[in-house]
């Protein structure tokens, strides 16, 4: 089975912050780390390839510095990874991103599952797998809690509900997205990391994956990010200490003039 598995290299959520002159995300001098949802989706695509066969390849798309995460995800099981980065790719929105990301999984070969994370925790939209899979033309499922079983025809799964789960089988090729639940991503071995080291990774530009210019970047993004604030501070705010007896009885004292 072939298995592509969609990572995303992205600014360590312990240490984000807005740069105060332009209201956008300082970036530099914050660590990259792998999209913690991504995490989980590579962990799946590598036990399920333990289980029925088959090779998994993991596709980023981002600036060169983005090869480190590929590395990482060949040092806890893939077997493959390709970068695909070009200036072009500045500035994309889901839309664009998707886009882009379908003509690299085409550009790869033939492939029977294709796993995202549910989001990106520096996007939180959850639209990029999903949109993927609208522009491979193939089934999805979302918020995948469990792999259930797998052939060579079909994948059964658990997709997380509000109320439950659904039990959701679909024919192969298809794609799906995870969340946390689904698993424990496991440890880059040593052996892993001296083979990551090793590899070599494939990056492909835009003209590589035969992208239109007017469907990536900017240019193919009908939303843009005019800016990121953080909200002003509004409204008296109280904190009470003590017991839980003496908070409710301060909570009192402060809801009188009220009632």
């Amino acid at each position: 089975m072939q298995i592509i598995v969609c990572v995303k290299q992205v600014p360590d959520a312990k240490d984000v912050r807005l740069d105060p002159k332009t209201n956008t995300l300082a970036r530099e001098g914050v660590e990259s780390i792998m999209n913690p949802y991504d995490r989980h989706a590579l962990e799946e695509a590598v036990a399920i390839k333990e289980q029925v066969g088959g090779a998994v390849t993991v596709l980023t798309m981002g600036p060169p510095q983005a090869e480190a995460v590929l590395r990482e995800a060949i040092s806890c099981g893939a077997d493959d990874g390709v970068l695909v980065s070009d200036r072009g790719f500045a500035g994309a929105d889901t839309w664009a991103t998707s886009y882009t990301l379908a003509q690299a999984v085409q550009s790869i070969g033939p492939c029977d599952l294709v796993l995202c994370g549910k989001q990106a925790i520096d996007g939180d939209t959850a639209q990029v797998g999903p949109g993927l899979a609208q522009r491979l033309q193939v089934p999805f499922v979302t918020c995948v809690q469990k792999t259930r079983s797998v052939s060579k025809e079909a994948i059964e799964v658990e997709r997380m509900m509000d109320d439950g789960y659904d039990v959701v089988r679909l024919p192969l090729p298809a794609l799906m997205t995870v969340v946390k639940d689904i698993n424990e991503p496991r440890v880059a071995s040593l052996k892993g990391k001296m083979k990551a080291k090793k590899t070599k990774i494939r990056t492909l530009s835009a003209e590589d994956i035969g992208a239109d210019p007017q469907c990536i970047g900017l240019a193919g993004s009908p939303t843009q990010v005019v800016k990121v604030f953080s909200p002003e501070p509004r409204g008296d705010r109280r904190v009470f200490a003590g017991s839980v007896e003496e908070q409710v009885e301060q909570l009192i004292e402060c809801l009188k003039p009220y009632l």
